[in-house]
């Protein structure tokens, strides 16, 4: 099926587009302000959405899930993109950076306990804020599940996900010098941070090539040419992230600290064939959560826009407020 069609069919299922009521920056630690904005019911039920990447921006498609007449939608997009500023830089730019602001957002907006709703990093990144601040969080709503391993690092970066699109990984690999291709995540660093904006923002887009060809069950292996913009501060931050390992102590860090969220009620949200992602993930983290209810969807991969993942992700938001 085409692409574009899947996305269309999606739309049945969303809520329709609804404008801010509260559109505004924030000025954070480090220099940084980042772009926060309000919609739906100012009085509803709270609910912050946590775009992926990193560095991938909220839109107003992201709005669309939750029903605006029950719930008080926050999205933010985080430090160093969309249109947050300075744009693309990783100048204190941590997840421990962004777990504090999460947190300035409740504190501005006079929230005791919120929904956090997030996928893919989004995901990770809503796991790690609620280990750290649980008493913040009433129900996790997750998609897409990536918990920040070195086992997923190298399925995506180490040739895994290669086995399955390998004209796609050739394109990408192909980019880099033989004997700098055992650590991609290190080589596209060295160019991605060169200093020299045509070749950063060459690799940005072959980097987000790569990831954009795999995020469609119905992909035909195209990820197509994003803006520079966009390109270079999504690859940018990515790519900063993951070569910290997200900034954790210890790889496994988020199953190691489960404990501390088994009392907040969570819904999985995971596409059997998520060629970023792998479900595998997903069914380890809610062996581990008793609190996680986990919803595999077959036909679908790892885009938000998936028509099964879209469904279940408005049945998810509607069932916890009935």
């Amino acid at each position: 099926m085409d692409k574009d069609l899947g996305q269309k069919r999606a739309v049945q299922f969303l809520y329709p587009p609804t404008d801010p009521f509260d559109q505004r920056m924030l000025q954070v630690s480090g220099g940084h302000s980042i772009y926060m904005e309000q919609c739906g019911r100012p009085d509803g039920v709270p609910v912050i959405v946590l775009h992926g990447g990193p560095g991938g921006g909220c839109s107003p498609a992201m709005r669309r899930y939750f029903d605006p007449s029950v719930y008080r939608i926050i999205l933010f997009d985080q430090r160093g993109c969309g249109r947050s500023r300075p744009h693309a830089s990783v100048k204190d730019n941590t997840t421990w950076d962004l777990v504090s602001d999460i947190e300035t957002i409740r504190a501005e907006l006079g929230i005791d306990r919120f929904v956090v709703f997030g996928g893919s990093w989004g995901a990770t990144l809503a796991l790690i804020y609620a280990i750290s601040h649980p008493q913040a969080v009433s129900h996790l709503v997750l998609r897409g599940v990536f918990m920040m391993t070195e086992a997923e690092l190298d399925w995506f970066y180490g040739g895994g996900a290669a086995q399955f699109w390998p004209e796609t990984w050739a394109r990408f690999a192909e980019l880099i010098p033989e004997d700098e291709r055992s650590d991609m995540i290190a080589a596209y660093h060295r160019r991605l941070f060169c200093g020299d904006l045509r070749i950063e923002t060459q690799y940005a887009r072959a980097w987000s090539s790569w990831e954009n060809a795999l995020a469609s069950i119905h992909s035909n292996g195209n990820g197509g040419e994003a803006p520079g913009d966009y390109a270079r501060a999504f690859a940018r931050l990515e790519n900063h992230y993951f070569t910290n390992r997200g900034f954790l102590s210890e790889d496994g860090w988020i199953l190691k600290n489960v404990d501390r969220i088994q009392h907040i009620p969570g819904i999985i949200v995971q596409g059997r064939y998520d060629m970023i992602c792998p479900p595998a993930r997903a069914f380890e983290l809610s062996r581990a959560w008793r609190g996680a209810d986990l919803r595999m969807i077959r036909n679908a991969g790892h885009a938000l826009s998936e028509p099964g993942v879209s469904a279940e992700l408005v049945k998810a938001m509607d069932e916890l407020t009935r």
